[in-house]
């Protein structure tokens, strides 16, 4: 997010390391989880518990392109509890008749912010980083650091700090920490931010920590819900406090004849009705106990 009057940029751009800690990105949401237990897993080591669940993210990765669903995003400032401005938009991510995905827009009044814009990284962090996937093919661009096991609400899972090993002009990352559920080996929650913070010399572009909650849909895979931010944004003009909360709610599968395959082998095909189970809306969602 921007400025929407550029001032002097910051002299640097901070390059951050897997040893950030969370006061670095902002305190995760708290809302359900029980103490960290900083124990090494039992029966199973940090790397395979990498492997296993960076196999399963591949899959669902694969499958959410055979889901529509809707997507309902506000960004609002602040003046301490008061908004100020607000962007608001509603959309449903389909699919058209030659089963090529397509945005059909439901819902988009006037933006009223006035002290920030939406850059082009807001709408694609919003599409791709703030339901963060971590792939197998990924894996080689992070460090992954086991913190621990933690309860999440009535989830058992594993906790791990994740950060960039370096960061290529023109790409973006998450860092920060999820949550992986022992059972399903996938990831359950999310929290921290994508880097990097981008400052020229005219304007600063500024991204605040987010956490991302997921539900499992489908009996087997883990959807991101809900993606809630309440933070401050520290441009050298001035702070703006933001308040972000993106809904992706009435997840179905897409009746095509598509065949989703992982390694060489049959993980499931699209041709199911549309018409599953659809996410509660609302307040953010606890992560739901295994169905």
């Amino acid at each position: 997010m921007t400025m929407k009057k550029s001032s002097k940029a910051l002299t640097s751009v901070l390059l951050l390391t897997i040893l950030f800690g969370l006061s670095a990105i902002g305190r995760a949401d708290d809302r359900g989880e029980g103490p960290l237990n900083p124990a090494q897993p039992t029966g199973i080591t940090p790397e395979e518990i990498i492997q296993k669940f960076a196999a399963k993210e591949t899959q669902f990765k694969q499958a959410r392109e055979q889901y529509t669903w809707r997507q309902d995003v506000k960004v609002q400032t602040l003046d301490g509890n008061t908004v100020d401005g607000e962007y608001r938009q509603v959309i449903d991510i389909l699919f058209d008749d030659h089963g090529k995905r397509i945005e059909n827009v439901v819902f988009a009044p006037q933006p009223s912010l006035q002290r920030i814009t939406m850059s082009r990284e807001d709408f694609d962090d919003i599409e791709k980083r703030l339901p963060f996937v971590l792939t197998s093919s990924e894996i080689p661009d992070y460090d992954i650091l086991y913190v621990g096991q933690q309860k999440e609400d009535e989830l058992n899972t594993f906790v791990f700090d994740v950060a960039p090993k370096k960061i290529d002009k023109g790409r973006r990352y998450f860092q920060g920490r999820i949550w992986v559920d022992d059972h399903d080996f996938q990831i359950v929650k999310t929290h921290g931010k994508n880097v990097p913070d981008i400052v020229t010399k005219n304007s600063e572009n500024l991204f605040p920590p987010f956490t991302t909650w997921r539900e499992q849909i489908d009996g087997k895979y883990w959807f991101p819900t809900y993606t809630l931010t309440d933070d401050t944004l520290h441009f050298k003009a001035y702070d703006v406090r933001i308040k972000q909360i993106v809904k992706y709610t009435n997840y179905k599968r897409f009746g095509s004849q598509i065949k989703i395959t992982y390694e060489g082998q049959d993980i499931g095909t699209g041709n199911q009705q549309q018409g599953q189970q659809q996410p509660q809306q609302g307040n953010p969602p606890p992560t739901n106990p295994k169905k």
